[in-house]
């Protein structure tokens, strides 16, 4: 009897394909997706500048991970909290399907063709930090919602480009959306970047051998030594 694994995910089409990307690497088990809304799904004007660094978008998660309401949950790496609760921990991370940052603008205009002044959206501090040291004649504009919300946002006039991470475009087939992937000399991407975390209960030691077979961490490991 195919063994089912109930997985704690956001409501996003973001993260329905995380689950999706999981399971394809797990093919001898049934992944069942479960939706969770955190509070960084319901709020939608806090900066993420504000609360990088914490359980914005994985308290919820947790919270049904910790009572037994799944089994796992799957996290875009990076947003993982500094420090999550002991009676939980990470499985795996994956392999990242992409570590860059890409410029998706209304006109087709690259960075270095935008002109002064234009409106550039991003979310997170490190993305805005860089883009001011590189482009400092930029109007740099916080932005939030989902892929989607946030592409709408820019066909909408909002902004005059929006900066994505290259990997989620790859995930929801939105790369023709793309007119430049940055380079990781004006961005330099985030450790982590399309990485994806799996995470279960510390004592679930069947959880914890049944997704280590994807954990990329015990191949650095093997390599350092």
């Amino acid at each position: 009897m195919e063994q089912i694994i109930r997985m704690g995910t956001r409501p996003s089409q973001l993260a329905i394909k995380q689950v999706e990307e999981i399971q394809r690497r797990l093919p001898n088990f049934k992944l069942e997706p479960v939706i969770i809304l955190t509070q960084g799904d319901r709020d939608k004007t806090t900066p993420f500048s504000r609360v990088e660094g914490s359980d914005f978008f994985t308290r919820e998660i947790e919270g049904a991970l910790l009572n037994g309401g799944i089994d796992a949950a799957v996290h875009s790496a990076k947003d993982l909290e500094e420090i999550m609760p002991v009676q939980l921990t990470i499985a795996a991370i994956t392999t990242s399907i992409s570590p860059y940052e890409c410029l998706v603008s209304r006109e087709g205009k690259k960075l270095n063709e935008l002109p002064q002044g234009a409106r550039v959206g991003t979310s997170s501090r490190k993305r805005k930090e860089a883009l001011m040291r590189y482009r400092p004649d930029l109007r740099i504009c916080d932005m939030r919602g989902n892929v989607e919300e946030r592409l709408q946002q820019l066909d909408e006039g909002s902004f005059d480009a929006i900066i994505m991470a290259h990997a989620a475009l790859i995930r929801l087939g939105y790369e023709n959306r793309i007119t430049e992937i940055i380079s990781p000399e004006i961005i330099p991407p985030h450790p982590l970047q399309g990485s994806l975390a799996v995470q279960v209960r510390t004592g679930d030691r069947k959880m914890r051998s049944l997704f280590s077979v994807l954990d990329i961490r015990k191949e650095r490991l093997q390599y350092e030594n």
